[in-house]
């Protein structure tokens, strides 16, 4: 069952070494996701569970210890998924993809240490439906799962962004700002996987799956941050 959850946006910029000179833009960020990973660490899970958008062919589950890094980024440095003891996943080994490689970063920030942490990469044509029944499946593994949700709204919100400027990039990042800060789990199940497409926004999937997840749980929510310092919506919220 589900017992807490935390969404944090994803990009490889919340790494001061792949920031570099830009990494006090995203201290905010950071230091929000720290104290929404310690609702996390509270809640004592049996089970953490970390959901982040897929890579081309990278879908699908991730063992305690799988390894990622932050090579493709110019900076030489590498993660593991978790600390709790477990087994690296026998050879060929998969690699995390950047949202579960930032996500491995954020945990190497927390103690960890007692709890088992799995992966689970899901891709953009998920539907809300096939999002649901991943979050149902995750909230089952244990008597109390905690998740980690990975994601970033549209990148469309600035002439500057990756997305170029999309007027209809604000109202959709408010609602899920709202819908997340509210734990309002109808709302993420309804936001429309069209509109995000259009918008590149990377988290509807798995903020999908987190609904899934919740729907048997009673939740309350806390916005801990929302802002676009690069075109690109990022929103920090936890449910306890």
């Amino acid at each position: 069952m589900l017992v807490a959850a935390a969404a944090c946006p994803c990009p490889p910029l919340l790494v001061p070494e792949v920031a570099a000179g830009a990494a006090p833009e995203l201290a905010a960020a950071r230091d929000a996701c720290a104290d929404a990973l310690g609702v996390l660490a509270a809640s004592r899970p049996d089970l953490l569970v970390v959901v982040g958008p897929a890579e081309d062919g990278g879908h699908g589950a991730y063992a305690e210890g799988t390894p990622g890094s932050f090579r493709g980024f110019g900076v030489d440095l590498g993660v593991r998924l978790g600390r709790g003891g477990g087994t690296p996943p026998a050879p060929p080994q998969r690699t995390l993809p950047s949202s579960l490689a930032v996500a491995a970063w954020l945990l190497e920030r927390t103690d960890w240490s007692d709890t088992p942490v799995r992966g689970l990469a899901v891709p953009e044509p998920f539907t809300a439906e096939r999002c649901r029944s991943a979050g149902a499946e995750a909230a089952g593994q244990a008597a109390r799962v905690a998740l980690l949700v990975m994601g970033d709204g549209s990148a469309c919100r600035t002439l500057k962004a990756p997305g170029y400027l999309d007027e209809r990039a604000v109202a959709f990042d408010a609602e899920v700002a709202r819908a997340l800060g509210a734990a309002d789990v109808a709302a993420l199940r309804a936001l429309d996987a069209g509109l995000a497409r259009e918008l590149k926004v990377s988290g509807r999937a798995p903020w999908q799956v987190l609904a899934g997840a919740a729907e048997d749980a009673e939740l309350g929510g806390a916005l801990l941050y929302e802002d676009a310092p690069y075109g690109v919506g990022y929103v920090v919220a936890a449910w306890s």
